[in-house]
């Protein structure tokens, strides 16, 4: 008999901590505080020591938490920002949005992070920063980019990764500035988009705070040009709930990972299961595995019940939007090849192991029928 799985169990992750979460915002809705306000405070202290920095900036959603850093260290036309093309559209966007170039740099065929190793021949005079993605959960290779930076400012795009451990320290306090994502399906989600920033350098946390409150350094005292990218009080009272038992759910998304990876492999089909580096976790914000003949692996999953998704089909380089960049099919094979191939399968903290195990039985089953 076909079951019914949830992609993303956010009901069943409300329904553990309703009571809690609904006292929050009624608490909100009772002060009338909407913007700003004490559960903002609360919540960019707690974001701050847990990712070990000294100044972490709330916001309105993840694109804002990327384009934030870039509009502080001044990046704008003329500039150029190292990236990668695999990753989805909103970090090259917003260097684009500054009117930067961004300039891609193919990935690593066992993490799907930016390949250090190619990063130093694409850095010019006009490199402005370097933004690495930390995708899928897992912290890219965060102490090589740096040492291959130098001077130039490292901003880690943590929008899947917040929480992860690389080397005794946490993804978004890696690097000079790191941001994530708060929107509802990441490890850490509220009810809504949102978005935070980190640093423990004042002067740019001082700025992006100003920059995310239309520049203001006083009430209508504007120093920088700004955005209006404040996080509504309502979505940090959430994530403030959330945040009190977001260790134990990472806890049980690693063990999710480490299970599905391991009857996958006891199963014996081909498929190419998530490595993870042994100097660092994984939030599993997806878990994602490669597959052949793909369309037709998920047409059988969604039949039985097991919905997937891809993370991501068209790498960047090669969406009309970049078309200016003149960079064709070839340009960065690896990212080209894995996004032909990758496929995500139903994770959340939430997911159990009957569950695991009917998709992982679908999933083999569908590998062999698309053969």
């Amino acid at each position: 008999m076909n079951r019914k799985i949830e992609f993303a169990d956010l009901k069943a992750q409300y329904g553990a901590y309703k009571d809690e979460i609904d006292e929050a915002v009624l608490k909100v809705m009772g002060s009338a505080q909407f913007i700003m306000g004490p559960e903002v405070a609360a919540l960019e202290d707690s974001l701050a020591r847990y990712a070990g920095v000294s100044k972490a900036v709330s916001l309105s959603s993840g694109t804002d938490a990327l384009l934030v850093p870039l509009m502080a260290l001044g990046v704008g036309p003329g500039d150029e920002v190292i990236t990668t093309p695999f990753t989805f559209i909103a970090t090259a966007e917003v260097v684009a949005l500054t009117g930067a170039k961004p300039v891609f740099v193919d990935i690593d065929e066992k993490t799907y992070n930016i390949d250090p190793a190619k990063i130093g021949e694409k850095i010019t005079a006009r490199t402005k920063a370097i933004m690495p993605v930390s995708l899928y959960g897992q912290p890219a290779d965060m102490d090589e980019i740096n040492k291959i930076a130098g001077g130039i400012p490292v901003i880690e795009d943590a929008c899947q990764s917040f929480g992860a451990d690389y080397k005794g320290g946490k993804s978004c306090g890696l690097s000079l500035i790191g941001a994530t994502s708060f929107f509802p399906s990441k490890p850490l989600g509220c009810y809504g988009d949102g978005g935070a920033v980190f640093t423990s350098d004042p002067e740019l946390g001082a700025r992006m705070e100003s920059i995310r409150n239309h520049g203001q350094i006083q009430r209508y005292r504007h120093k920088y040009i700004g955005i209006n990218g404040r996080l509504d009080a309502i979505q940090a009272a959430v994530l403030n709930v959330k945040m009190k038992h977001f260790d134990a759910e990472l806890k049980r998304r690693a063990e999710i990972g480490a299970r599905y990876t391991s009857l996958i492999k006891a199963g014996g089909a081909d498929i190419v299961t998530p490595e993870i580096m042994p100097d660092r976790s994984s939030v599993y914000a997806q878990y994602s595995v490669r597959v052949k003949n793909r369309e037709k692996v998920a047409a059988f999953l969604n039949e039985k019940g097991v919905p997937t998704a891809v993370h991501y089909p068209i790498p960047l380089h090669l969406q009309e939007c970049y078309a200016y960049l003149g960079e064709g099919e070839g340009a960065y094979p690896v990212a080209e090849k894995v996004s032909g191939e990758i496929m995500s399968l139903p994770m959340s903290a939430f997911l159990t192991d009957p569950d695991m195990d009917y998709i992982v039985g679908c999933l083999n089953e569908a590998v062999e029928k698309a053969k």
